[in-house]
């Protein structure tokens, strides 16, 4: 079967199924839009307004998430011996059993906040998730992801741990259709 026609089938799929949900990485998106928060598009922001701002507009913010989550809190604190740290936003998915840990960075992705993640959810796995509930998902929402050093970073984990780019605006017709362009020309390549 040719590219083109994999690719077709996919659609095809899609539409008659929809967006099935049976691994962690099917609940992640990249890029998430946040423009319904409103924010200015180029002025710098710190994460304490980010997670102030996502929380004011939680439902949309939870339709921009998915399917099957459910908000838990902000600032969950996880302590270690008397060092208390605090998880910016946990949701929980009720279709993966999952607990949906989100560190929210206004800047690029940096490896530390993977080490922070990763710590979170090991805590979660072995002090809050339930006998049925399934390991921790981990999610990094940053302004860019593209460093190649983050396939280092985020590979070799036991974790769950997914960076998305986050956009406070939806790109103008022109940016939209590169970005599409250059998603079809890197599948095309993948697939050859």
């Amino acid at each position: 079967m040719s590219n083109e026609n994999v690719n077709k089938q996919k659609v095809l799929d899609l539409a008659l199924k929809g967006n099935e949900i049976a691994n962690p990485q099917d609940i992640v998106k990249d890029p998430y839009v946040f423009e319904f928060l409103g924010l200015p598009e180029d002025k710098p922001m710190m994460e304490s307004d980010l997670e102030e701002a996502l929380v004011r507009q939680i439902e949309k913010f939870l339709l921009e998430l998915g399917k099957g989550f459910m908000f838990v809190g902000t600032q969950q604190r996880v302590t270690f011996g008397n060092v208390h740290y605090y998880v910016d936003m946990v949701f929980y998915n009720k279709i993966l059993k999952s607990y949906v840990l989100i560190e929210l960075k206004t800047i690029k992705l940096m490896p530390e906040a993977v080490g922070q993640l990763n710590m979170y959810l090991n805590y979660y796995a072995a002090e809050v998730n339930e006998e049925d509930d399934n390991p921790p998902i981990g999610l990094i929402l940053c302004t860019d992801k593209g460093n190649v050093d983050m396939q280092y970073a985020l590979g070799g984990l036991n974790n769950n741990i997914f960076a998305s780019k986050y956009v406070t605006y939806m790109p103008d017709k022109e940016q939209l259709i590169a970005q599409v362009e250059a998603v079809l020309t890197a599948n095309s390549k993948e697939h050859k």
